[in-house]
């Protein structure tokens, strides 16, 4: 870990110059500006009273975790291919949050299983294509460029009406992939 380059983050973020985190703490500019080039070592009750001037506390300070990752790409998607369809889970390990998006790929003249009742929502962009989403009784056509959007309380199920392959970003909430 490189303490210096720490402080220094909080310190500009703090919108604090080398001096006015100095004075807070009853330290010279230089011993903050050595510090902070990892050049000396401060003892722990010094270190205390800077993280404290710097609104912060050993603990936040040395916690090391890792930041969650925000951007994927194909690299990262897990593929799944079944007898008429694809699946391609766009977030990996998205079951623990809060919404699953996929990319459903559909063979011409073909459906999903249906899908029982369950908790949640569910939301699709057709990307190419053009499918007929069964939910309950009902069913509707959705083409290339238009979006579904419905509650989960009923069957439901996709089929593709195209005679080329549909393409669809589905996104369930909670995550039921």
């Amino acid at each position: 870990m490189e303490l210096g380059v720490k402080i220094k983050r909080l310190r500009v973020l703090c919108n604090l110059t080398q001096e006015e985190l100095a004075d807070r703490c009853e330290l010279t500019k230089g011993y903050i500006s050595q510090l902070e080039n990892d050049l000396t070592s401060p003892s722990i009750s010094t270190l205390e009273d800077i993280l404290k001037a710097l609104g912060t506390n050993f603990n936040d300070f040395f916690n090391e975790k890792e930041e969650e990752k925000m951007v994927f790409n194909d690299e990262d998607y897990i593929e799944k291919d079944y007898d008429s369809h694809k699946i391609t889970w766009l977030v990996p390990n998205a079951q623990k949050n809060e919404m699953e998006p996929i990319m459903l790929e559909l063979t011409p003249n073909s459906k999903t299983s249906m899908d029982m009742p369950h908790e949640g929502q569910e939301f699709g962009f057709v990307l190419e294509g053009k499918i007929k989403l069964h939910s309950g009784k009902k069913s509707y056509v959705v083409s290339k460029g238009e979006t579904f959007y419905f509650t989960t309380d009923k069957n439901h199920y996709i089929e593709n009406i195209f005679d080329g392959i549909s393409k669809v970003i589905w996104v369930s909430s909670p995550p039921n992939f």
